[in-house]
């Protein structure tokens, strides 16, 4: 029986071509430890990932133990070495890809040896293969197949006759005399028993692993992908145009297009070739398979050779690489959507606002929802500036009355249909006034919310219309706190999320959401359920009855007092209480990410700088910064007991306690008028905010209708953006009839 390896509850992971989903590392309260890792594991993990092998063991074996990765990744740097979430994430998923490969390495040892075809080379060979592909091109003869035309061929027994052509006989007899002793009535010619021969020779040549592997290689380098357009089938936008005669390399496809070409295939728009040149595919198979001119079976061998590569091989082929480039275009299109999203969750809160959230629309009108900052609801209603009703100024009063009433001081615009002309109803009405400002906000996934169950909970008495603007309204607040709220994959910051393995996406977008919450920190006594439910260790279970007891007993006013939450046990404990935050309770230190087992250290910092845990900033500051001067930090970790890695976290959070580092970033652009296409001029200077990033640049709102693009030629190379940066741009063209806007960088 083979070790398992403890892949205790944690995200899905994938790394490469990683598809397999193993349990949530997040959600331990169900947890049963599965001790032992395969042996090696850390070796061939450290050298693939070229870290040393101490820290791969470590963290493996805290991974083991079933830590989650945020706790690790904070808590364990001694451990580990440091190594950041990242980090982790790739040895997690590059131990779960050695895993499933030692299980799929057992199955067919287990199969060949039932089928009594094991040979010593054979089982070397197998032990020895380092990937998913070698091993399956080794088992490929082996494997058990539907009845093809060569099972029938043997089933007849022509596997005699096969083996003369594979071993090019020598002799003075022909073929026909050699295959004369294989006519039988299931054989009643010579020419059916050299065809049935052939049959068993081209499956031979075709299951090869050395022929598949070159072949597969070569094709990956060399082959020449064809897209064609299929006449019959509309393409009304003309949306595949570039694809309707379309050839290039393998090697030189971007992952856009591979998805591009492939949804193209999907929806019969476009028919799909891959050629592989025959000197590429010839030359593998002649390697292993030469014909030999003294031989006889020359021609059989010739024969089979040519269906072996037209029926079996290069189909297989095909699929083959076919296969791998929609993986690696899907992984891209995955990193780059997980990428937008912890942009998008990383967007700094705007605190102290009492906010008017507007869900734009026409015909239905435009819904309003006022929110204090707290972000309980205030007032809510709706109105008609625009088509068919355009009752303007109706809209202006009562928006104006709202502002005046609630003492309103952002206007938050949803920027789907009709938000341009709603910001115009913004810009008119905050024209004049100094206090208020408005700003555009993504209301991708509002829609999804306002019908969930839990919207249904949070806004009990509302009609589900009016809380998409509650929700867009509290997305300017705290985008982090309200976006977790929504289905990661129903937030609209990346192309080609329908065409991408679903269980891959939804696994690295929860891990980006597990990854910022955890970083920012979570107020358990405001948190909502979908917020906890990201908290490493809790999961939505635990959420659920945290926020019950909260209700039922009011405010948590320590940590500890989380013990005391139904099923919330030590291990729980320990992994969620560092990244839960209580506000002005009983013990000062709960309000930072300090964990409660370095209280103590905590303490006796704060001791010999003659401070206490509720001493004013600025004295704070000059007394901490007093001692990391006057004792070194490694001196000081070792009297203490302590690692310097956690000593510094906690130097860092006596400085600035309960930090939201969100705060860092630059804040969003808080507009006062609005800006049209009859404004800009080119070499116009402009503020933006990137609001999606995609393989040809990034898309930047700078205030008009459209966005504009900034091409990633116009991007410094040592640049990356993300969404919501707040990037310096000018006009670089502007196509008012196809409503374009080219943007060059500005810093």
């Amino acid at each position: 029986m083979m070790p398992r390896l403890c892949i205790p509850h944690c995200s899905i992971v994938h790394y490469n071509q990683a598809s397999e989903q193993i349990d949530s590392l997040r959600h331990i309260s169900n947890h049963e430890v599965v001790n032992e890792f395969m042996p090696n594991y850390d070796q061939k993990i450290a050298r693939q990932l070229q870290l040393p092998i101490n820290q791969v063991g470590a963290t493996l074996q805290l991974l083991d133990a079933g830590n989650t990765l945020p706790f690790i990744a904070r808590y364990r740097k001694e451990a580990t070495g440091g190594l950041d979430e990242d980090a982790i994430r790739q040895i997690l998923a590059a131990a779960t890809l050695l895993h499933n490969l030692d299980e799929r390495r057992e199955t067919i040892l287990g199969s060949i040896d039932e089928q009594g075809l094991m040979s010593p080379d054979l089982r070397v060979q197998i032990e020895a293969a380092e990937t998913m592909t070698t091993l399956e091109d080794l088992y490929q003869p082996y494997k058990p197949k539907r009845r093809t035309r060569a099972g029938i061929a043997r089933e007849k027994g022509l596997q005699a006759l096969a083996d003369l052509i594979l071993q090019q006989v020598k002799g003075n007899q022909s073929a026909e005399q050699l295959a004369r002793p294989f006519v039988k009535d299931d054989v009643p010619t010579v020419e059916d028993a050299l065809a049935g021969a052939r049959d068993i020779v081209a499956e031979t040549i075709s299951d090869n692993p050395d022929v598949r592997g070159q072949v597969r290689q070569k094709a990956l380098r060399f082959g020449l992908l064809r897209s064609s357009r299929i006449e019959d089938t509309p393409d009304e936008k003309g949306t595949y145009r570039l694809y309707y005669e379309y050839e290039t390399l393998v090697s030189r496809l971007k992952p856009y297009q591979v998805l591009a070409i492939n949804r193209g295939e999907t929806e019969k728009v476009l028919r799909v070739k891959l050629d592989v040149a025959e000197r590429d595919w010839w030359q593998a198979v002649e390697a292993a398979f030469r014909p030999d001119r003294r031989s006889p079976m020359a021609g059989q061998l010739e024969q089979a050779i040519d269906d072996a590569a037209k029926r079996l091989l290069l189909p297989a082929i095909e699929r083959d690489v076919r296969t791998t480039l929609s993986e690696q275009a899907e992984q891209h299109a995955i990193n780059v959507f997980a990428s937008n999203l912890r942009g998008l969750l990383s967007q700094p809160p705007l605190t102290g606002q009492t906010v008017m959230g507007l869900d734009p629309g026409f015909r239905t009108g435009c819904k309003v929802a006022v929110v204090d900052p707290t972000g309980k609801v205030l007032a809510t209603g709706v109105i008609y500036p625009h088509e068919p009703q355009k009752a303007w100024g109706a809209a202006l009063k009562t928006l104006d009355n709202l502002i005046n009433q609630h003492h309103v001081t952002l206007i938050a615009i949803g920027n789907g249909t009709a938000s341009r002309e709603t910001e115009q109803l913004a810009a008119e009405l905050t024209r004049s006034r100094q206090d208020v400002h408005y700003m555009m906000v993504s209301e991708a996934g509002a829609s999804i919310y306002s019908a969930s169950p839990l919207a249904r909970v949070e806004l009990p008495n509302l009609d589900v219309t009016l809380r998409g603007a509650v929700s867009i309204a509290r997305r300017a607040q705290d985008p982090l706190a309200e976006l977790v709220k929504i289905d990661a994959q129903s937030i609209g910051v990346g192309m080609y999320q329908h065409d991408v393995n679903q269980t891959q996406l939804a696994a690295s977008l929860d891990d980006v959401v597990e990854t910022v919450v955890n970083r920012v920190g979570v107020d358990v006594n405001t948190a909502s359920p979908a917020l906890l439910t990201h908290v490493a260790g809790i999961g939505p279970k635990l959420a659920e009855r945290i926020v019950a007891h909260r209700d039922t007993n009011g405010v948590f006013t320590e940590r500890t007092g989380l013990k005391k939450v139904a099923s919330l046990g030590p291990k729980a404990f320990e992994q969620a209480a560092g990244f839960l935050r209580i506000r002005e309770g009983k013990n000062p230190l709960d309000a930072s990410a300090i964990h409660p087992e370095s209280y103590a250290v905590a303490q006796a910092i704060l001791k010999r700088a003659g401070l206490k845990a509720n001493s004013p900033t600025a004295e704070r500051s000059a007394a901490l910064t007093k001692l990391q001067v006057e004792q070194p930090l490694a001196q000081l970790a070792a009297e203490l007991d302590t690692g310097v890695p956690t000593l510094t976290d906690i130097f860092e959070q006596l400085l600035r306690p309960g930090r939201d580092p969100r705060e860092d970033l630059p804040p969003p652009i808080l507009r006062s008028d609005v800006l049209s296409m009859d404004d800009l001029a080119v070499g116009m200077p402009l503020s933006g905010t990137v609001r999606n990033v995609v393989d040809f640049g990034a898309f930047v709102d700078i205030g008009v209708k459209q966005d504009g693009l900034l091409h990633r030629s116009q991007i410094p190379r040592d640049m990356t953006l993300s969404v919501g940066d707040i990037v310096q741009v000018e006009i670089m063209t502007i196509e008012k009839e196809r409503g374009r806007i080219g943007l060059g960088w500005k810093g």
